[in-house]
């Protein structure tokens, strides 16, 4: 029995031939014997790495999409004479849509598959952004389209965490997922800096049919990569001979079933949940009022920055792509899973934490952009615990955990920014130091806090595997497939959940 569950001889599996995916009861990251989508080796270089190229790719073109809208409607509502709280309506618009479909968008991840589901994302996104009536007279039509937009990358991020989560293993997860999700710096730094040059040559509506066909180009590219992608399995394997017919009976009634009972109230979940909320909030925080702060605090208008004003973007890049690194090198080093999550978490929204606290002290551009760059790259390596840790805890349901964080998140954009708003007017206006020690030390304190929660609660081991879509009493019902074995009819539903999924 405590072979069973330390893991040497997996109960419901000694019956049944492994599938690909499993050797010795690990995943197999290469190739599927007989597979049209085998991952071969071409020099240094696999499958994988084209993979995450691709999945950084998306996001890049997903950000310069979202950066280079705000730079074509702040040029078209200019034009317009638009006020502020109708330009504040439109460009909010976007998130709104974006936090409806986080959560549908990974179960539609889990259920059909990312590389499924990220096609459709970029197909309905790109569509909607040629179709966006940048210079109508009215507003509504905009604000519609832009909610379109939101809806279809809401599909995006779940869907990409759903992809890496079968295809990267466990101990170079932080890297890729830190690597992918570092194209949106990039993203919106080349966006900043390139895109209203093209808004003052061709006009605003320029930038949405630019963005629909990068879109659209990025398609053609995963049409090729994504063969690269291993066929996963479903589920558990099925078992050859007489106990084949009942186990695919139960797994055609259950079929692929979300335990989103015990995901919902499991701890570690919330801790995942708890910090994708404070760094959003302090990342569009800093972000969306950043114009504000340099023409109140620095006295200084953005555009006088020149090529200074990709800097934070460029710095959390880097730093995201380094706290990724960190933690799969940690791990390397024989830490636990949870330690090195939990270690690169802690550095990053602690550091986050002061750097927001030395922004209302700065004076001039340059220390501005210094700790500008300082918060968001912190805030950039943090991404290599917590946004990696929904991978760890549930790599079948990756996409999910992460529709569920990122809905969160989305939302602390929409308070974040309103709220900071409200600060700043209660101290007298964006004029007053007040305000913005208010705003950026509340941001500061949630860093602190939401990182604490981490190191409380986090989890590095599988918590949710493939045995969660079976209850208890089909769990118990598939044992009697297999009488001849005492051992495996004793076990409880608890210790098959534990040893019946594939570490």
């Amino acid at each position: 029995m405590s072979d069973r569950l330390n893991g040497s001889a997996p109960a419901l599996h000694s019956k049944s031939p492994q599938p690909w995916f499993v050797s010795g009861g690990v995943p197999n990251y290469h190739t599927p014997p007989g597979s049209s989508r085998s991952v071969h080796r071409q020099g240094w270089l696999q499958s994988k790495h084209f993979i995450i190229a691709a999945c950084f790719l998306a996001t890049f073109i997903a950000y310069v999409e979202r950066t280079g809208f705000s730079v074509a409607y702040t040029a078209a509502a200019k034009e317009r004479h638009l006020d502020e709280a109708v330009k504040g309506t439109v460009l909010s618009s976007f998130f709104w849509g974006y936090a409806l479909s986080q959560v549908p968008g990974g179960w539609a991840a889990q259920r059909w598959g990312g590389r499924t589901t990220l096609a459709l994302s970029f197909i309905l996104w790109s569509t909607a952004s040629l179709m966006t009536p940048v210079n109508s007279q009215r507003s509504a039509p905009v604000a519609v389209a832009r909610v379109l937009v939101g809806v279809s990358q809401g599909l995006l991020i779940p869907s990409i965490h759903t992809v890496l989560a079968s295809c990267i293993p466990p101990k170079e997860r932080a890297t890729a997922v830190s690597l992918t999700t570092s194209g949106m710096y990039m993203g919106s730094a080349a966006a900043i800096q390139w895109l209203p040059g093209v808004a003052t040559r061709h006009g605003a509506a320029a930038i949405t049919r630019l963005n629909g066909c990068l879109g659209l180009a990025w398609l053609l590219l995963w049409m090729w990569a994504s063969r690269l992608l291993p066929a996963t399995s479903s589920g558990m394997p099925v078992a050859a001979g007489a106990g084949a017919a009942p186990y695919s009976r139960l797994q055609k009634t259950r079929g692929a079933a979300t335990p989103w009972g015990r995901m919902m109230r499991h701890p570690a979940v919330w801790a995942i949940v708890v910090n994708n909320f404070t760094f959003h909030y302090a990342f569009y925080v800093v972000m969306n009022w950043l114009p504000t702060y340099f023409d109140s605090v620095l006295h200084a208008g953005l555009a006088s920055a020149g090529s200074a004003k990709m800097l934070p973007y460029l710095v959390m890049f880097a730093m995201s792509n380094v706290g990724g690194y960190a933690g799969d090198w940690l791990i390397g080093r024989r830490y636990s899973v949870a330690r090195a999550r939990k270690m690169v978490n802690t550095a990053g929204f602690w550091g986050a934490a002061g750097s927001l606290a030395l922004m209302p002290m700065a004076s001039g551009v340059r220390q501005g952009v210094l700790v500008t760059s300082l918060t968001l790259g912190c805030c950039g390596c943090a991404r290599g615990g917590f946004s990696v840790n929904h991978m760890d805890i549930a790599p079948k349901y990756a996409g999910v955990v992460m529709g569920v964080s990122n809905t969160a998140g989305t939302l602390a954009g929409v308070i974040g920014v309103a709220l900071s708003g409200r600060l700043l007017d209660r101290a007298g206006g964006a004029a007053e130091l007040a305000g913005w020690r208010h705003a950026f030390g509340l941001a500061a304190v949630l860093c602190i806090s939401g990182s604490t929660v981490f190191i409380r609660f986090a989890r590095g081991d599988k918590i949710f595997g493939e045995t969660d879509q079976f209850t208890d009493a089909q769990l118990r019902e598939m044992l009697h497939l297999h009488e001849g074995d005492d051992d495996r009819i004793g076990m409880k539903p608890a210790q098959i959940r534990m040893c019946g999924s594939p570490q």
